[in-house]
C-alpha cells in the first residue's frame, strides 16, 4: 500500500470509528443539533488531549507526523479493541508498541476445544511457560504438573522436580531450545517482575538453567520430537504442534502427537488402564477463573 493510499485508508478509519462512539458514550451531554449519533471531531481531540487543527488533519489524511502517545490516547478515545489499535498504528505507519501482559486464564471455549482432543495430550500455555488449561491425556501423562498444588510452570516442573522423578527424557536436546524461546520471548518483558523472579528463582535453584540461561541464546518455540517416561507404560515419544491463539495474547495451544505406533498404544494403554497413581485427570476450570468470551 502506498503512503497516499494509507493516509486514505487512515481517514476512512477514524471516521468509520468516531461515528460509532455516542457522547453518551464518553460522557457528554446529547445536545439538541447533534445531525449525527457519533463524537464531533473536536470533541475527539478535546478527550485525546490533541488540537482540533492537528486531528481534523489526521482525519483528512494529510501528511503530518504522528507518534504513539497519540496514538494511544485517540485508541483510548474512540474505544478501539487490541485488533483495531494494531491496525491504527500500521495505516499511521508507527511502528507498534506490543502490548505485552501475559494472559492467567483461558475462555470456557478454549478449555471446549482442549477437552475435545482425545486420545494425545494437548494444553494451553503462555509465553512464560505457564500450564493455563488442559485435557484428560495431559492430565495422565504429566499428574505432577496439573495436581492442584503444582506451580503450574513447566520450567519449574522441568528444572525443579528431583532427578529421581523426572518425566523428560531428552533432556539434552529439548531444555536449551525450551530455554532458548523462553528468552526470545523475555524480550517483550524485561521489566516484568513475574518474568525477572522466575529468571532468578530458576537460576537459584537450578544450575542446569542457569548454564542455560547464560548462554543467551534465542529460538523459536520448540517443535522437535520429546520422550516422556510414565511409571505405569514406560517412555512415550511425541512431536509437538504449536497452535497460537491470536485471542489472547501470547498464548498458545501445544498438542502432542505420538510419533509411533508403540507410543500412541501406550498412550491409549496409560487413558484406559492407569496403574499408577495421579491427581484428577480432566481440569475444568471454575467460572471465576477464566475470562469473558471475546472472539
Amino acid at each position: 500500500m502506498t503512503r497516499s493510499a494509507r493516509r486514505t485508508e487512515l481517514a476512512a478509519f477514524l471516521r468509520s470509528r468516531r461515528a460509532r462512539v455516542t457522547p453518551a458514550d464518553v460522557g457528554i451531554p446529547p445536545g439538541l443539533r447533534r445531525r449525527l449519533p457519533g463524537l464531533r471531531r473536536e470533541e475527539v481531540a478535546h478527550l485525546a488531549g490533541v488540537s482540533i487543527t492537528w486531528y481534523t488533519w489526521l482525519e483528512q489524511g494529510r501528511p503530518i507526523n504522528v507518534g504513539s502517545q497519540i496514538l494511544d490516547a485517540i485508541a483510548r478515545t474512540l474505544r478501539l479493541d487490541d485488533a483495531e489499535r494494531d491496525h491504527l498504528y500500521r495505516l499511521a505507519e508507527v511502528p507498534l508498541i506490543p502490548v505485552t501482559a501475559d494472559a492467567d486464564r483461558i475462555t470456557p471455549t478454549v478449555q471446549s476445544i482442549l477437552d475435545s482432543i482425545t486420545g494425545f495430550p494437548a494444553a494451553a500455555l503462555n509465553s512464560r511457560w505457564d500450564l493455563l488449561g488442559w485435557n484428560a491425556s495431559c492430565a495422565a501423562l504429566w499428574p505432577r504438573l496439573t495436581a492442584s498444588d503444582s506451580s503450574g510452570n513447566v520450567l519449574r516442573e522441568m528444572f525443579e522436580t528431583p532427578e529421581c522423578c523426572r518425566s523428560f527424557v531428552n533432556r539434552d536436546t529439548g531444555l536449551p531450545h525450551m530455554v532458548a524461546s523462553f528468552r526470545a520471548a523475555f524480550a517483550h518483558h524485561l521489566q516484568d517482575p513475574a518474568w525477572t523472579t522466575l529468571i532468578h528463582e530458576l537460576s537459584s535453584t537450578s544450575p542446569e538453567f542457569a548454564h542455560l540461561w547464560s548462554t543467551h541464546d534465542v529460538a523459536a518455540p520448540p517443535t522437535q520430537t520429546m520422550t516422556y517416561r510414565h511409571p505405569a507404560t514406560g517412555d512415550l515419544s511425541f512431536t509437538l504442534t504449536r497452535l497460537d491463539l491470536s485471542a489472547i495474547p501470547e498464548t498458545f495451544i501445544t498438542i502432542w502427537t505420538p510419533v509411533d505406533d508403540e507410543s500412541r498404544a501406550r498412550m491409549t494403554r496409560l487413558l484406559t488402564h492407569p496403574e499408577a497413581p495421579s491427581p484428577d485427570h480432566t481440569h475444568h476450570p471454575h467460572p471465576t477463573d477464566v475470562v469473558a468470551e471475546n472472539w
